[in-house]
């Protein structure tokens, strides 16, 4: 199993995918049956809340809240691996369509592996009313 990425590696390569706009590289990193929830719970990317479950809605998630963006940049300040499960906690900074303003976000990320070197479910602890609209 060491050869298998852990859950804080997983992350690793989620944030640098999103950041270089490799979707299919993105895609690729999670387990077929695995979940995305950003934010957790009720939000206007999942209005049920109950998160993008399995490849093609977590396609979906990708093509209709990530790639819109100019620019995704994550600055990191902690991420702690504890078992298949991991936390990182830091800001995201979403430049939006036209470059023209910057979302600016807190977040806390949890990641799970499957033990099989993907991931089991990527959720974001993060609230829409605290979001910074800044002009670029």
């Amino acid at each position: 199993m060491a050869d298998k990425p852990n859950a804080k590696e997983l992350g690793e390569r989620s944030r640098a995918a999103v950041g270089a706009k490799d979707r299919e590289g993105w895609l690729d990193i999670f387990a077929p049956d695995g979940v995305v929830e950003d934010p957790i719970g009720p939000s206007p990317f999942d209005p049920e809340g109950r998160g993008h479950r399995g490849r093609e809605a977590i396609a979906a998630f990708y093509d209709n809240v990530i790639a819109g963006s100019e620019r995704i940049d994550f600055d990191i300040e902690e991420s702690v691996l504890c078992g298949d499960e991991a936390a990182a906690v830091g800001t995201i900074r979403t430049t939006l369509a036209g470059g023209k303003h910057v979302a600016v976000t807190r977040c806390i990320f949890t990641y799970r592996a499957d033990g099989e070197g993907r991931l089991a479910a990527l959720r974001s602890y993060w609230e829409i009313d605290k979001m910074e609209l800044l002009e670029t």
